[in-house]
């Protein structure tokens, strides 16, 4: 075992295209702790983490136990009128089924079951396999797929939907916590200790060895966006050398691409807000709920913090989205100069709270699975849960689509056309970090 296997070391000097702006510029040796950012855009280059692999390992098994747990037993029992349920983690998706919604519900398994299952399983093989003296290729395709998963991994979203419901159905019904609860809080814990200390670059260092500071003397350099290595694309082979992926200078058709999306989730935030997203009928009476009234509803029962959360993950937040990329696209396609850092952390920020808004959809997928009394008090899902997700999906297919680099490659057209010092020029093609 070499000493780089058993304790944190000092990186290598590396090569980086900024995925913010686009900017090549190389990353000096990082000591354990240091986090690089790009000097153009503060966007986050590097962070060299403390933990080993044998500590992100064990976190994965870990994970993986508790993911096991959840999934086989209960959440939550609810009692009124003497009769009891209990609901575990399928129990909603089960409930969206029998109201023709089946969609809904296979969204709601695949981000809470198949993304973590698949991604903790996958990560644990590559960091395993990756300490053999030649790792096999297969473990870089392998640990790109753990990538892509990432943002659909929504644990630290459900269990906030999961306490959104428990608040809500205290005064309907007497609810008590059961072992998968414990089993959902100690696995965000988890799953977030990992995000927050896996050093995705080391990883690829040990699966695949080559330079990573000189690339080939000719043609463009250009960055890949799975991975991050920097490389020359060929006629003949425009793939990375280190995963596979297929190699852009930008993203393509990102522009219409992003548009098309947009512009098909403004259109269903009509009816994801106009459509019931649950109908609660005690007694034999009740009326629909949307998305804005039940926000009302918390108001007026005093729960002002429940309120607030649901306020800005289910309304807050789309808007935020609809309108953080409307104004990248527009500022892009005009060649606007102007606040580029800023409208770079806007797009990080859109990237980042996009799944958020997935707590009204499990809060609600929970509440129908609990709540069904017959006659004494009920609750069903409504079509606007179905088109609410969609316009969460597609926002995140959106922000993923986007490529925020034209913003920065526009404005340098734009600052070239007016005769003025763009973006580009005043930083230069090419920098380094001070030592």
């Amino acid at each position: 075992m070499s000493a780089s296997d058993t304790q944190p070391a000092t990186t290598a000097p590396q090569l980086r295209g900024c995925p913010g702006c686009g900017l090549m510029q190389t990353i000096p040796p990082l000591i354990p702790g240091v986090t690089a950012r790009c000097l153009r855009c503060s966007t986050i280059l590097r962070h060299n983490s403390t933990h080993r692999a044998e500590h992100i390992i064990a976190l994965a098994l870990t994970a993986f136990v508790l993911l096991v747990v959840m999934c086989s037993t209960d959440l939550m029992t609810v009692e009124k009128a003497g009769i009891t349920r209990v609901a575990g983690l399928f129990s909603g998706p089960k409930e969206l089924v029998q109201h023709n919604m089946a969609v809904l519900g296979g969204v709601i398994v695949f981000v809470t079951v198949v993304a973590p299952l698949c991604r903790l399983i996958a990560l644990i093989y590559v960091l395993v396999r990756s300490r053999e003296a030649v790792p096999p290729r297969h473990l870089r395709r392998l640990f790109a797929i753990t990538e892509q998963l990432r943002p659909w991994s929504m644990m630290e979203v459900f269990v906030f939907g999961v306490f959104v419901a428990y608040v809500k159905l205290s005064d309907l019904v007497t609810i008590s916590l059961a072992t998968g609860v414990y089993a959902l809080m100690a696995l965000t814990f988890v799953l977030v200790w990992i995000d927050s200390t896996l050093d995705r670059e080391a990883v690829w260092e040990r699966l695949d060895r080559r330079s990573i500071l000189t690339p080939p003397a000719s043609g463009p350099l250009v960055g890949c966006e799975v991975c991050g290595l920097v490389s020359t694309p060929h006629r003949d082979a425009s793939h990375c050398p280190r995963c596979g992926a297929t190699l852009h200078e930008r993203k393509p058709n990102a522009i219409a691409r992003t548009w098309a999306l947009l512009i098909a989730a403004v259109i269903l935030y009509v009816p994801a807000n106009y459509y019931p997203v649950l109908t609660v009928v005690q007694l034999g009476a009740g009326e629909p709920s949307t998305i804005l009234g039940g926000v009302r509803e918390l108001v007026s029962d005093g729960m002002y913090p429940l309120a607030a959360l649901v306020f800005f993950a289910s309304i807050l937040v789309p808007g935020l989205k609809l309108v953080g990329l409307s104004i990248m696209l527009v500022t892009t396609q005009t060649g606007r100069i102007g606040r580029l850092r800023d409208r770079t952390r806007l797009y990080h920020i859109v990237r980042f709270v996009g799944r958020w808004s997935m707590i009204d959809i499990f809060m609600e997928s929970l509440l129908g699975a609990l709540v069904a009394f017959g006659s004494v008090v009920t609750i069903q899902p409504g079509m606007g849960a179905l088109a609410f997700c969609a316009v969460v999906i597609l926002t995140m297919f959106a922000a993923e689509t986007f490529d925020p680099r034209l913003m920065w490659d526009a404005a340098d057209e734009a600052g070239a056309r007016m005769g003025s010092s763009s973006p580009k020029d005043r930083f230069g093609q090419l920098q380094s970090y001070p030592p």
